[in-house]
């Protein structure tokens, strides 16, 4: 697997399938999330209540990862993760790559080779950029996968420069 660093935006990514890191409810949000429903259109909504509907009236747990439509984006799918929040008291580092385990399990799935990530949980779940590069570019690099082209999508020069350090460790 060939895994590259992309500074930008993720919902300009023309991969097979985008990693959304979503909140639990599946609705909708702030930051990655909002930014790929904004983009993706109401058909990746549609879907995600669907998808509560049907199987996550409690909401998609974290850790876990499922697939809907891409909408108006330029991937086929995009894959909807739930990552943790930081907590200084308790390892959730389990959690935050189950992201990356869960999200290339699911595109596996469906026939993925392209996947594009954002830096799960190290936005508003404030998880400290250093540590959720490490463990995302670890995580990806040890699974078994037939995804060829994992990319890491950077919105901020903080965030693309502690993926550089992880992948060059």
């Amino acid at each position: 697997m060939q895994i590259t660093l992309v500074r930008g935006d993720i919902t300009e990514q023309e991969v097979d399938a985008v990693v959304n890191a979503a909140n639990s409810s599946l609705l909708g949000g702030g930051g990655v999330d909002g930014a790929i429903h904004r983009r993706g259109g109401p058909a990746i909504l549609d879907e995600c209540r669907k998808l509560r509907a049907s199987h996550y009236g409690g909401g998609l747990p974290t850790g876990q990862a499922v697939a809907t439509t891409a909408g108006r984006l330029p991937a086929r799918w995009v894959i909807h993760t739930v990552g943790p929040v930081y907590s200084s008291s308790e390892d959730r580092s389990d959690l935050l790559a189950s992201c990356y385990r869960e999200s290339l399990r699911v595109a596996d799935d469906l026939g993925v080779r392209s996947v594009a990530f954002p830096a799960v949980s190290a936005g508003i779940y404030g998880w400290p950029l250093d540590d959720a590069a490490r463990i995302a570019v670890g995580t990806v690099r040890s699974t078994v996968t037939k995804v060829t082209d994992a990319r890491f999508v950077l919105f901020t020069e903080d965030a693309y420069e502690a993926f550089e350090r992880a992948l060059n460790s």
